[in-house]
């Protein structure tokens, strides 16, 4: 169906910089939402990031102002830049978004397999 490859996680000391990069591929139609998550040790899941199809963007109060989002409908792919990262940014970050999958008549959300991010002295 569809899978989403997240990639640029790394290990980083405080104040650089990573960005990540969802590609999405498979029987796409066309994507709704896109967002980014992430999951610390012993915390939930919570969102960082999301992006609409007209590209209206909403941010967690941690991170707005220091990752923006933004997406190529072409390329089917999803960033987050993350500047300025902090310890606290450690965590696994999930790619997520809301597809039409062709053939379909409904969106239904996929999930991309995580890709982990240290921030660290």
């Amino acid at each position: 169906q569809v899978q989403l490859v997240e990639s640029g996680g790394g290990w980083v000391q405080p104040g650089e910089s990573l960005r990540l990069v969802c590609a999405a591929s498979g029987s796409i139609s066309s994507f709704n939402d896109m967002g980014w998550y992430r999951k610390a040790p012993g915390k939930q899941r919570e969102l960082v990031a999301s992006i609409s199809e007209n590209s209206r963007t909403n941010y967690a109060d941690a991170v707005r102002g220091r990752f923006p989002i933004s997406r190529d409908n072409a390329k089917n792919k999803v960033y987050l830049q993350m500047n300025s990262l902090k310890p606290e940014d450690t965590a696994v970050y999930y790619c997520n978004a809301s597809v039409l999958v062709r053939g379909r008549l409904w969106n239904e959300n996929f999930w991309g397999q995580g890709t982990q991010v240290n921030v660290s002295s």
